[in-house]
C-alpha cells in the first residue's frame, strides 16, 4: 500500500486549526462540583444582578482596613479577604485581595492555593517568605516594606514574621475568585475523618506517641 506523505502537512495544518479553535474547560472555583443531572441550569460562581442596578458601591470595600485577630489560632496570623459579599463587583473577575496580619514570631504555616498564583507585598515589618517547587527546592526571601514576592499556583508556601516583638502586615493578590487554601499540617493531621494511623506513621516515619501529639496540637 502506498503512503501519501504529501498529505501529512495538510493534515497537520487542519488539526492545528481545529485545536486552535478549541477552548479548555474553565478553571473550577470550588473544591468539587457534584453533578445535578435533574437540573439543566449550571453556574460556576455567583449569579449576577441586573446590570442596570449596578452602582459605584458595588466596586468598593473597607474590609481590608481593619487588623485581624492574630490570637484566634496557634500560629499567630489572621487573614482577611475580599469576596462577593463585601465586594460584589469582583464576581467573575478572577481575583481577590487578602490582608495578612502576623504577630511577632507568628507564621502563616506551609499551605497551598490549588486554584491561584499569589503575589504578596510586605507593608509593615520584616517577613521571611518562601515556596517549595515540585523538585523539593526551597526559594526564600526576606521582604522589607514595599517589596513583593510571587508564589506560583498550587505550590506550598509560607510567611514568617522575623521580628519577635512587632507585628507584620502584608497584602496579597490572587488570580482566582475562590483560590482555596489547604494548611499542609492541618489537612494531614486534623482531617475529618482522620487519615488512618498506619498511613501517617509510615509516611512521616513517626511513632504512635508522636502521631497523637501532632493530632492533639493541631486539633485533630
Amino acid at each position: 500500500m502506498r503512503t501519501h506523505f504529501h498529505s501529512l502537512p495538510l493534515l497537520l495544518f487542519t488539526l492545528s486549526l481545529l485545536l486552535g479553535q478549541s477552548k479548555p474547560d474553565p478553571d473550577p472555583i470550588q473544591d468539587y462540583c457534584i453533578a445535578d443531572n435533574t437540573n439543566t441550569f449550571f453556574i460556576n460562581g455567583v449569579p449576577c444582578i441586573n446590570p442596570k442596578q449596578a452602582s459605584s458601591s458595588h466596586f468598593v470595600t473597607s474590609a481590608l482596613s481593619k487588623s485581624g485577630n492574630t490570637s484566634s489560632n496557634k500560629f499567630g496570623f489572621s487573614v482577611t479577604s475580599t469576596n462577593t459579599v463585601n465586594l460584589p463587583g469582583l464576581n467573575t473577575l478572577g481575583l481577590v485581595l487578602v490582608r495578612v496580619d502576623i504577630e511577632g514570631n507568628g507564621i502563616v504555616p506551609p499551605h497551598s492555593h490549588p486554584r491561584a498564583s499569589e503575589v504578596t507585598t510586605c507593608l509593615k515589618g520584616q517577613l521571611l517568605v518562601g515556596f517549595i517547587d515540585t523538585m523539593n527546592r526551597v526559594f526564600t526571601q526576606n521582604l522589607k516594606p514595599g517589596e513583593s514576592f510571587v508564589f506560583p499556583k498550587g505550590l506550598i508556601h509560607f510567611l514568617f514574621n522575623r521580628d519577635s516583638k512587632q507585628p507584620a502586615l502584608a497584602l496579597s493578590g490572587l488570580n482566582s475568585q475562590n483560590p482555596g487554601v489547604q494548611l499542609a499540617s492541618v489537612a494531614t493531621f486534623a482531617s475529618k475523618p482522620p487519615i488512618p494511623d498506619p498511613i501517617l506513621k509510615k509516611a512521616f516515619q513517626i511513632s504512635d506517641k508522636e502521631l497523637d501529639m501532632m493530632r492533639r496540637n493541631l486539633g485533630g
